[in-house]
């Protein structure tokens, strides 16, 4: 049996918190068999030998990516069947009281919006790499870090994660962390 990592990332975050969960994991319990996909490259799911499944996706400018829909409107049923969890990563999660599956407002109505019922929610901030993006979304970019109070100098690039949250979530997943299935602030170190 073996544990299924998909993630869906636009500047490579969300890919680097994935492939960490993958780590932990493997290093919690060695003979675990961990694999990780390109949640848009994925088009089709043989659930007969997964334990677990964990979609990680990163939301732009308030949406995720289509696709994400559309996998999990596809495979909810499977989902629901089997331990599963769910992390977002975004900029908003970079502020206190808008870093948990309650608080984030683009998580919280992806969950209600949706038929899976990931056992396992988190939220994470993401990064700010102002000097790799294309003009357009660093403009974008600028302006909604100006309008939130965030970094506007664009030649920075920021990692707002929380690595000990992100741990914290692979914890809880393998079992070793006990909870209501959500980390949240209040919860990490």
């Amino acid at each position: 049996m073996k544990t299924l990592i998909l993630y869906s990332s636009r500047d490579g975050q969300t890919k680097k918190i994935a492939y960490f969960i993958a780590q932990q994991l493997q290093q919690i319990s060695p003979q675990k068999e961990v694999v990780i996909e390109k949640l848009e490259q994925k088009s089709a799911v043989d659930f007969q030998n997964i334990s677990c499944v964990i979609i990680g996706a990163s939301i732009r400018y308030g949406h995720f990516e289509s696709k994400l829909y559309a996998f999990i409107q596809r495979y909810a049923a499977q989902l629901n069947q089997i331990p599963s969890a769910f992390f977002s990563v975004n900029l908003t999660a970079r502020k206190a009281g808008k870093d948990s599956p309650e608080t984030n407002v683009y998580t919280r109505k992806l969950l209600q919006k949706i038929s899976w019922q990931p056992t396992y929610k988190a939220v994470f901030a993401g990064a700010l790499y102002y000097p790799r993006y294309n003009f357009f979304d660093r403009i974008m970019i600028q302006f909604i870090m100006r309008l939130t109070g965030g970094e506007t100098d664009t030649s920075k690039e920021i990692e707002y994660t929380d690595w000990g949250k992100v741990k914290e979530f692979a914890e809880l997943i393998d079992g070793r962390k006990k909870n209501s299935g959500n980390l949240s602030s209040s919860q990490s170190s």
